[in-house]
This record gives structure tokens, C-alpha cells and sequence, in this order.
């Protein structure tokens, strides 16, 4: 008698609940533009927009290799270097002490810093450790240095960066005809 009580307490519930998902929506004709090129933008830039038998695979396909041109053209630049810690969602790549084969008593260290995924001079934090040693390697010295090889490796990121940064946007044009949505695109709007 008393999982008769329960299971018909567990099922009122569930009938009584089961239907909030499917409630009807109102929807006004105001919030729509009347013109379908439009509403087809409009659907696009919020990200509501399929297509059947088309070629686009935006949404859940993210490709990780491509997603941020800053790190990908960090990682090209640095690739003769071993790394000792390459982290995506810290913002932070550190390569292992290398020394090229001409002066085995100095070698460098690299850290680099995401500060944000935008394409510009304040994007990377750079930081270049040159240890130095004594012709026994056993007493050897640290020193941060503020060199022009920061500069270098910065503007190098940077310019490769903005390549990839082009070819995507091109990639995506071919894609998807309809225009980029882009904070600048959008501040222009608002400016109108």
C-alpha cells in the first residue's frame, strides 16, 4: 500500500511539472524585422541561424589549434625551444633553458603572458631570463633582461598573429557570406 501512495505522489508531481518547458511563448512581430535578408542577419549575429545541406559547422565544432591567433603564433615563433609549460586557460607559455651551440655557458628562458586574446602591443607580457655560467657550469647567475629580443619576439607574435588573424576572417567569408559581427562593427552601429 505504501509504494502504491509513493508511486502515485511521485507521478501527480511529475504531471503537474512536466509541462513548463512547453508552454506557449508570445511573440511580437515588432522584435523581427519584416525584411528576410534582416531577419536572416539578425538570426546569424545572435547565433540562432541554421542551414540545412550547407556547408557551415559553426556552434559546437571548436577547434582548438585555431581558436586564438596569439597563442598559435606564440608557439610557432618559440617551436625550436623545449617548453616546460604550455597553458591555455592560465594565459602562460614557459620554455626550458635552451642554449644554442656556439656559447654553452649562457642560455635563455622565455615566459610569455596572455594579458588578453585582442591582437595588440599590450596583448603579451614578455619575459627573457639569461643564465649565465663559469666555464665549470657549476657557479652560474640569473639575470632578467629587457633587451631587444623582447621587443623582437613581441613583434614577430604580433605580425604573425595578425596573419592568422586575416586568413580566418577570410576563411570565414567564404564560409559565411553574411557580415562578421565584430565589437567594432557593433560600436559603429550604435554610433549611427
Amino acid at each position: 500500500m505504501k509504494i502504491f501512495v509513493l508511486f502515485s505522489l511521485i507521478i501527480s508531481l511529475f504531471l503537474q511539472t512536466g509541462c513548463g518547458p512547453f508552454k506557449y511563448k508570445k511573440v511580437s512581430a515588432k522584435d523581427f524585422p519584416p525584411d528576410p535578408d534582416l531577419r536572416v542577419k539578425k538570426n546569424m549575429e545572435e547565433g540562432r541561424g541554421f542551414r540545412i545541406l550547407g556547408k557551415s559547422k559553426k556552434g559546437t565544432n571548436y577547434e582548438f589549434a585555431s581558436s586564438n591567433p596569439l597563442w598559435r603564433a606564440t608557439l610557432d615563433i618559440i617551436d625550436f625551444m623545449p617548453l616546460v609549460s604550455a597553458n591555455y586557460s592560465g594565459g602562460i607559455v614557459i620554455t626550458d633553458w635552451y642554449a644554442d651551440g656556439n656559447n654553452s655557458n649562457e642560455s635563455i628562458k622565455i615566459s610569455i603572458r596572455f594579458l588578453t586574446n585582442e591582437i595588440r602591443s599590450d596583448a603579451l607580457d614578455v619575459n627573457v631570463f639569461v643564465k649565465e655560467c663559469s666555464n665549470d657550469l657549476n657557479n652560474c647567475k640569473v639575470n632578467k633582461t629587457n633587451s631587444e629580443l623582447v621587443n623582437e619576439l613581441k613583434l614577430k607574435i604580433l605580425k604573425k598573429a595578425s596573419l592568422y588573424e586575416k586568413e580566418r576572417l577570410e576563411k570565414y567569408k567564404k564560409e559565411n557570406p553574411y557580415e562578421i559581427s565584430t565589437p567594432d562593427n557593433k560600436r559603429k552601429k550604435k554610433k549611427k
